[in-house]
């Protein structure tokens, strides 16, 4: 069931909506929080969107990398359980 969070991300108060726990949505919002404070520390003058913006796409690059390394590792597991499949059925 949804519950409603009023939150703060680069100073904005904002009203969202989650199915998360009240602990996960804190560290969302602490996560969100630090990658634009990291690239508020990084350029001057930039504003709050373009922020924003840049905080969305360096989040998204870990996020597909991650994916990547984690497609990588389900192939792996799966070919080595079919070879343990394999070594099983032949040692019968």
């Amino acid at each position: 069931m949804k519950k409603r969070y009023n939150i703060k991300i680069l100073g904005q108060e904002l009203s969202v909506l989650s199915d998360a726990d009240n602990e996960q949505v804190a560290n969302v919002v602490q996560f969100v929080n630090e990658r634009m404070d990291e690239i508020l520390r990084s350029g001057e003058g930039l504003r709050a969107l373009d922020v924003a913006i840049l905080a969305a796409l360096n989040i998204s690059e870990d996020l597909l990398r991650l994916e990547g390394v984690n497609k990588d590792l389900c192939n792996q597991l799966t070919h080595r359980s079919e070879k343990l499949i394999q070594l099983i059925e032949s040692a019968s």
